[in-house]
């Protein structure tokens, strides 16, 4: 039997290179794996959100690494991985300039009311009223980025090209360039800038991060652009400012309890919603695939994991 069980909605190319690789066809869940193939299972390729904690775990006694899809490994209880010595990866590099290019093209779009004004242009608004409404300037404004991280750094590295004076908020200070502003906590990033970025981790230490505080420190000429997890948003405080004017508006690639998201922010104009596309590219997805390939392979081998995260 397999040594090998990949689990979740991969694309036509990835279930093609499993079957090349390692000769196993992907699952839609780990349950459908028949009971006495489990003891064979040495490794865990997973793509989706779905909770993986200690329970699927124990469906495979022998388990001895959790190769996931994408650099968010949140959805894997990574206690209770380590309670069974079982080492988890992730993807992590390989998709930092996707997910940064569209950081900064939704603070750019929500900016400029480029889905606004091209609904304008399509409803015949134009010839039947004029020019749309003035919109505001990207260059040169306050952005603040909460998480300098890996792909943090590459969403300043790009807003300072567009003049913005940089501000962020991490666990500690990072190398940055002369002029980059380090705070200690988020509602003071907030309060110090007029747009914010959210590029942090999520799971349970950054549950409701940006919360109610932190969106009325960030004013009502501000906007927020999430790329993270949802989880990491106070969903309910930031609807409720962007109902009362509290903040201009927010930019939005993650939520909760995706893809059902909440229908109150379908109601809303001053919002940009986008379906989770952060790393949805052919070329960035394809470099995904093969580097959890590649934690695989190397597990079978005897070498050490490319990625490990515990």
């Amino acid at each position: 039997m397999s040594k090998i069980l990949v689990v979740g909605n991969y694309a036509p190319t990835d279930v093609a290179a499993f079957r090349d690789e390692f000769g196993v066809t992907p699952l839609a869940s780990l349950t459908q794996l028949a009971e006495a193939a489990r003891d064979d299972c040495v490794a865990l390729a997973f793509k989706g959100g779905e909770p993986l904690g200690g329970a699927a775990m124990d469906l495979l006694p022998n388990l001895r690494l959790i190769a996931n899809f994408g650099v968010g490994y949140d959805a894997i209880s990574i206690a209770d991985a380590d309670a069974r010595g079982i080492k988890v990866t992730n993807t992590p590099d390989v998709l930092n300039d996707d997910v940064a290019d569209l950081a900064v093209a939704m603070l750019i779009s929500r900016q400029r009311e480029m889905a606004p004004a091209e609904r304008w242009l399509r409803d015949g608004n134009w010839p039947a009223e004029g020019a749309y409404p003035l919109a505001r300037k990207m260059s040169g404004r306050k952005v603040g980025i909460l998480g300098m991280g890996r792909i943090g750094r590459e969403i300043a590295d790009r807003l300072a090209a567009f003049k913005c004076q940089i501000h962020y908020q991490s666990r500690s200070r990072k190398e940055t360039p002369a002029g980059w502003t380090y705070h200690a906590d988020p509602v003071a990033l907030a309060a110090a800038v007029d747009d914010l970025v959210v590029s942090v981790v999520g799971g349970a230490e950054t549950l409701g991060f940006v919360s109610a505080e932190v969106i009325a420190a960030l004013g009502a000429d501000g906007v927020i652009v999430n790329i993270s997890r949802g989880s990491v948003i106070d969903e309910e405080a930031l609807i409720a400012a962007l109902q009362n004017g509290q903040i201009r508006g927010a930019a939005l690639d993650v939520f909760r309890n995706e893809p059902k998201i909440d229908p109150r922010f379908l109601t809303l104009p001053n919002v940009l919603l986008l379906p989770h596309i952060g790393s949805a590219t052919v070329e960035t997805r394809a470099r995904m695939g093969a580097l959890q390939r590649q934690n695989l392979a190397a597990l079978l081998a005897g070498q050490p994991l490319l990625t490990p995260v515990n």
